[in-house]
């Protein structure tokens, strides 16, 4: 459009100022949607970080050092407002908000500058807001060339600029200089990647025409994040000054890295007409009268000047835009609810006793009734992905500890040498007439006690599992009260341990019980008689498969037990041989003696002794016995197995649940501990005030969305659309003007 303004003479600055300065583009109606959004969330600084959905377009200029970055910026504003030098210039990112207002005729006023940091200052004076940049850097990062990613918020309102955001950030340096840190090139770069790498941001990569466009720092980074080029608008500045026989049109065109949003080629100031305050509108008039008389860019108006790049960006941006409101408004709403769900789990601040009080027995209330519901399954947060609460008590009840009972045999670590020896010591000094009880009794007892530790680490399993759920049902008010939370957690594992003694006690009596009565009657009780059988029948069996040899060893010992037996085992032949030899006469004794052999001495008896007979001997008695004690304990067992668990629930678990609220109310609730119990962390209340701001301003930027979509949806329905290109189409004009 520069190129269809006629002027007069290159002094008609009235002329160039209507005809070249960007401006004259406008036709935007979405981009101060935008602007407002931002003016919006301005004032939280970073807070918006925690909400990492939330991204508003933006427009994000990127280059090298001395790339001519600030020269396109200026030139879009048309004025000058930023730092100079022959060192870096930009060393915190400009948060650039433009604000087109209406044109006044002879209204000097209508353009100033607002910073985020003196919001109620106006700067009319653009000297000054280049002061005032200098100063808030230097405040920030020194005097020496320090860089530092805090930004600078500031926005210029004027009948002369594009209602858009852009973002100057540093510019990439390679060697540090003054007080920069070694890693600023990194440092540099992982900054701009902050920046480019969010795909709302459209990026504008600064490169200029003297130096190796095919290795541009800002097109390599652009790349890196832009790999198609989508939304990367690559600026060629310093055209005016490259080596005589060169120019940029390979460039311009696409020729040598292709972007889909094109090139635009600019003509800057040089330093010495900055020095020598050359208006900017002049700089204007000379950047068009230079690509009208440099041939090699004839026919390629559309990518060359100042104002085709600001209808360009104004184009993109405002389609762009457009692109992204509706994925914006979603997004906005969410973080919308995210952080008012995140406000109310802080509540509101504690003034009253009476507001303590309440907040205090309601968060007691809550906590018992969700450690209640957990043991019951009735959590709201239920998890379908493992075992929680009352579910893994009852997989400790029947799948390990009944299940560990039923494994056990009661006679494994009975040999029949125990049982041959306790049948002997039951038997005393005599033979036995009959199977003995005592050994039985003996034995089973001792299996018997064996239950008693599982049936204990039963309980400990329970105890550590109720521990566990009085953690996780942590209220979202607890989390604003750390002392509370402290005290609640030692007040349940106090009130917790204290119900594991009588259910402790409860699980010793019951096996205590079981020992002191062995119980012969019970109706599932085997019974000698029985027993007997099964054991004779069993040892015939074994006889069966027997070679005679070993039977007749069986037979022989078999007999000489059962004469143990009998009665003439306790009156038997040598007693009366022992009569007749009492009748000899005392002379025949004597004489005896005087003829008999030596003494014969008898060997001491061991300290450990044991029954020197053969390993056939009580064979049915081992068998019967064994069968006694398996039989008892299965029933002993089955008692175990359901009456432990029964004390457990009963002493522990429904104790908790019908206890622990009482016992919070009477160890906490107390108005002495209101104040100490329901004091705030200050991060809480840091935390809570963010957050409190974060909601309205997503409110407000809601409410505007809102305000605007109908007739954000009656442009993209009407024919204005289509007269704004998108991606596609600027990239095909592009392409399709190359030849010309």
């Amino acid at each position: 459009m520069g190129k269809n303004s006629k002027r007069s003479n290159s002094n008609s600055n009235s002329d160039v100022a209507q005809s070249t300065h960007p401006s004259f583009f406008i036709g935007s109606s979405v981009i101060p949607i935008i602007n407002k959004l931002q003016d919006i969330f301005s004032p939280l600084g970073d807070i918006d970080d925690r909400f990492t959905g939330l991204r508003l377009p933006q427009v994000a200029v990127i280059g090298s050092q001395s790339s001519g970055k600030s020269s396109v910026l200026e030139a879009l504003v048309g004025r000058d407002f930023l730092p100079r030098g022959c060192d870096i210039c930009t060393r915190r990112p400009l948060v650039l908000q433009l604000e087109k207002r209406s044109a006044e005729i002879g209204n000097d006023s209508l353009e100033w500058g607002e910073f985020g940091h003196l919001s109620e200052k106006r700067f009319y004076d653009f000297s000054a807001i280049r002061r005032e940049i200098l100063a808030e850097t230097e405040k920030e990062v020194g005097v020496n060339k320090g860089v530092s990613d805090k930004q600078i918020r500031l926005k210029i309102c004027s009948p002369n600029v594009l209602n858009i955001t852009l973002v100057d950030l540093p510019g990439i340096t390679k060697v540090p200089v003054g007080d920069q840190p070694s890693d600023i090139e990194a440092r540099i770069r992982d900054m701009i990647m902050s920046y480019i790498k969010q795909e709302t941001s459209i990026i504008l990569a600064v490169s200029p025409a003297n130096a190796d466009l095919a290795n541009s720092d800002a097109l390599q980074m652009a790349k890196q994040v832009d790999p198609t080029g989508t939304r990367t608008i690559g600026v060629i500045t310093k055209l005016d000054i490259m080596d005589k026989g060169t120019n940029a049109r390979s460039f311009l065109l696409g020729k040598v890295i292709p972007l889909r949003l094109g090139y635009i080629g600019v003509v800057n100031r040089s330093q010495e007409d900055i020095n020598n305050n050359r208006p900017i509108r002049e700089a204007l008039a000379y950047e068009e009268q230079f690509f009208r008389d440099y041939h090699v860019y004839r026919g390629l108006s559309d990518r060359c000047g100042i104002p085709q790049l600001a209808k360009k960006l104004n184009q993109i941006l405002e389609q762009h835009i457009r692109n992204v409101l509706p994925t914006l408004k979603t997004d906005l709403t969410s973080q919308l609810v995210a952080a008012e769900k995140e406000l109310h789990a802080y509540g509101e601040a504690l003034e009253s006793k009476g507001e303590r009080g309440a907040m205090l027995l309601n968060i007691l209330t809550k906590y018992s009734e969700a450690f209640s519901s957990e043991v019951d399954g009735k959590s709201q947060a239920m998890t379908t992905k493992e075992l929680s609460g009352g579910a893994r008590i009852h997989h400790i009840f029947q799948s390990i500890f009944v299940k560990s009972l039923e494994e056990v045999d009661p006679c494994e670590d009975l040999s029949d040498e125990d049982i041959r020896i306790a049948i002997h010591n039951a038997t005393g000094p005599r033979n036995a007439l009959f199977v003995p009880e005592v050994p039985f009794e003996v034995l089973v007892r001792r299996q018997i006690a064996r239950l008693l530790d599982p049936s204990l680490q039963c309980l400990r399993f329970v105890y550590d599992e109720l521990i566990k759920i009085s953690r996780a049902c942590e209220t979202v008010e607890m989390q604003r009260f750390s002392e509370l939370r402290r005290r609640l957690e030692d007040v349940t594992a106090r009130f917790l341990r204290d119900d594991v003694k009588p259910a402790e006690r409860m699980i010793t009596n019951l096996i205590d019980m079981e020992m002191d009565y062995i119980n012969s009657s019970h109706p599932n009780f085997i019974g000698g008689t029985k027993a007997v059988d099964i054991a004779q029948n069993e040892l015939k069996t074994m006889q069966v498969g027997r070679p005679q040899s070993d039977n007749d060893r069986v037979s022989s010992a078999g007999t000489s037990t059962t004469r143990t037996w009998g009665v003439t085992s306790l009156f038997g032949i040598r007693g009366s041989s022992v009569g007749n030899s009492s009748k000899r006469h005392a002379a025949e004794v004597v004489h005896d003696i005087t003829l008999a052999p030596p003494v014969i001495q008898l060997k001491n008896p061991p300290l450990v002794l044991r029954p020197g007979e053969t390993e056939t001997e009580y064979q049915v008695e081992i068998i019967v016995t064994k069968l006694l004690i398996a039989s008892y304990y299965d029933i002993v067992r089955r008692n175990i197995q359901d009456l432990v668990p029964k004390a457990i629930m009963h002493y522990l678990v429904n104790h908790a649940k019908r206890n622990l609220l009482g016992t919070f109310i009477e160890k906490l609730y107390r108005e002495n501990l209101y104040e100490d119990l329901l004091r705030e962390h200050d991060d809480v209340v840091i935390q809570r005030r963010t957050t409190a701001e974060m909601c309205n301003a997503l409110r407000q930027a809601v409410e505007t969305l809102d305000e605007f979509v109908a007739d954000v949806s009656t442009l993209s329905s009407s024919d204005s659309m289509d007269a704004l290109p998108n991606f596609s189409n600027l990239s095909s004009n592009s392409n399709s003007k190359s030849s010309t």
